[in-house]
């Protein structure tokens, strides 16, 4: 009889958690705001936190007077690349998304996508999430943060996008 060596609970239980551990630090390392960055601070402080970071020749405009005025260097997550933009308003950072095309993946980002909920469950807990056939979302609440990930699954504009924004709450009246 051959020398057969049945695995113990124990041994299949650290297998899976060194497994899952090295699934997630692809998702894990970037969805943090860099350090130093804050909603809330100016772009001078920005600057300050993230030197290498640059002006936008052609700013984004969106709702609510946002200007994605700055960006910094691209940083892969979860497979994909991602590119980070900061958008202010009121002269204050508002907004941070990081952006991933997903043309090219086969799974048009449901990887990344799925990495990035499992990170975001694992730091905010569990999540609303919505999902159609061309889109997936998922958003947390943190204090005075909003944090989203959303998939676009598209074949011509795939993308994986994971936002962060300053929580803008609205009384009745205002809606």
């Amino acid at each position: 009889m051959p020398n057969v060596r049945i695995p113990t609970l124990s041994s299949l239980l650290r297998v899976l958690a060194a497994s899952a551990i090295f699934l997630a630090t692809g998702a894990l390392h970037a969805q943090a705001l860099p350090p130093g960055v804050r909603l809330g601070m100016t772009a001078d402080e920005l600057q300050a936190a993230l030197p290498a970071a640059e002006r936008v020749h052609r700013p984004q405009r969106l709702t609510g007077g946002l200007l994605g005025s700055w960006r910094a260097a691209p940083v892969e997550m979860a497979g994909l690349v991602f590119e980070p933009t900061f958008f202010f308003a009121a002269s204050e950072l508002r907004r941070v998304e990081y952006v991933a095309t997903a043309q090219s993946a086969p799974d048009s980002g449901a990887s990344a996508f799925g990495q990035l909920v499992q990170w975001g469950r694992g730091v905010f807990g569990n999540e609303l999430a919505s999902r159609d056939p061309g889109s997936a979302y998922a958003a947390w609440t943190s204090g005075d943060t909003d944090v989203y990930v959303q998939q676009i699954s598209d074949p011509r504009r795939a993308s994986v996008r994971l936002v962060y924004k300053a929580r803008q709450l609205r009384d009745g009246s205002e809606l």
